[in-house]
């Protein structure tokens, strides 16, 4: 064995440091305890800019903690003890201070039990008393152990009650598939892993529209990035702030993208920095296209170093990687039916911006 790497993770840290590490102006909201775990994560975060920890709440539950093993070639294993993130919830949030953003992002409710308990109801009023604020929201997920009270909660229930809320729903396919259809996820996922395909992809996509979410961007891990928005244009002007006025180029779009060619050293938190590159894109108003390469792009440069972060380059830096030609992976998704080509970094999909003004 290496020597150990201590670390942050989660969605506050990996996907609130890699925007801040973009340039991107950002403030991290946390709960944690009064212990040697939440000392070190003040630690790590005032070191990289020391305005970053004022948001954090300190209370006597235990530091949230992961033991995260990823030996070479084989998918993460991850021991987790959730603490003070189990405590965690709306009332938690300083909405005066979430109401001068432009976007909030929240993360991992399955490893928050208030989040999931009695059926989502405190995560909705999360997501709903941001929204009302005018602040668009944004929400990841992970992955339940099946065995678990989050792997037993009811899943599909949280989400219909918590996606009107919820503008960018940016979870994995394999969760997400977990929470909708449990048999479908069994039965595709087999002894090899989920193999998306265009008609999944379009399938979940069409669940959580349908549910309320604005846009959904699936993570694929090796296989890269769906992207699909509302055909409604009154659920879109919600994201007026962002988007163009008229919403040209976004209304009703299906789009995917490969990873780009890298030197693997690690991926943990290579979603979270995804995340945090689309978040970058929108907020600096690029095209849906520019959007989705983006954030391969951030998610491809955290997986070059083996913590979340520290891959992760200015804005200005990943943009001229992009334009000097970085190499994407052969496409390994199959597309039927969609337009691209192998040289194309960006696909689209049978009904990309069908009825599109």
């Amino acid at each position: 064995m290496g020597p150990a790497l201590l670390s942050t993770g989660g969605a506050v840290s990996n996907t609130g440091l890699a925007l801040h590490r973009l340039g991107t102006p950002v403030q991290l909201m946390g709960k944690i305890g009064r212990d040697l775990f939440g000392e070190a994560i003040l630690g790590v975060l005032r070191r990289h800019d020391p305005a970053l920890a004022d948001g954090m709440l300190v209370g006597d539950d235990p530091s949230s903690y992961t033991l995260v093993i990823s030996p070479p070639g084989i998918d993460r294993i991850f021991i987790h003890c959730p603490g003070a993130n189990d405590t965690f919830g709306a009332a938690d949030i300083p909405l005066d201070q979430v109401a001068r953003a432009r976007i909030f992002h929240f993360g991992y409710p399955p490893i928050m039990q208030r989040m999931y308990q009695n059926e989502g109801v405190e995560l909705a009023a999360l997501m709903a008393a941001v929204q009302e604020k005018g602040v668009v929201t944004s929400l990841d997920m992970a992955q339940p152990d099946p065995a678990s009270e989050a792997g037993q909660a009811n899943w599909l229930a949280i989400l219909q009650r918590t996606l009107p809320f919820v503008d960018i729903f940016a979870p994995s396919l394999d969760e997400t598939l977990f929470m909708l259809d449990r048999a479908r996820y069994e039965q595709l996922r087999g002894q090899t892993g989920l193999n998306p395909d265009g008609e999944i992809l379009h399938w979940v996509s069409d669940q959580l529209l349908a549910m309320g979410a604005a846009i959904v961007a699936l993570k694929l891990g090796g296989h890269g990035l769906y992207l699909r928005t509302s055909a409604d244009p009154a659920r879109l002007g919600r994201l007026r702030g962002l988007l163009p006025v008229d919403l040209t180029g976004w209304l009703n779009r299906e789009l995917y993208t490969t990873c780009f060619h890298i030197k693997e050293a690690g991926t943990t938190g290579a979603g979270d920095c995804t995340i945090a590159g689309l978040l970058a894109g929108l907020l600096r108003g690029q095209s849906i296209e520019g959007v989705l390469t983006s954030a391969v792009a951030v998610g491809a440069c955290s997986v070059e170093r083996a913590d979340a972060t520290s891959g992760v380059m200015h804005w200005d830096e990943v943009q001229t990687r992009l334009r000097t030609g970085w190499m994407h992976r052969v496409i390994s998704v199959d597309l039927a039916g969609w337009r691209g080509g192998p040289n194309d970094r960006v696909w689209f999909g049978p009904t990309d911006g069908q009825g599109m003004a």
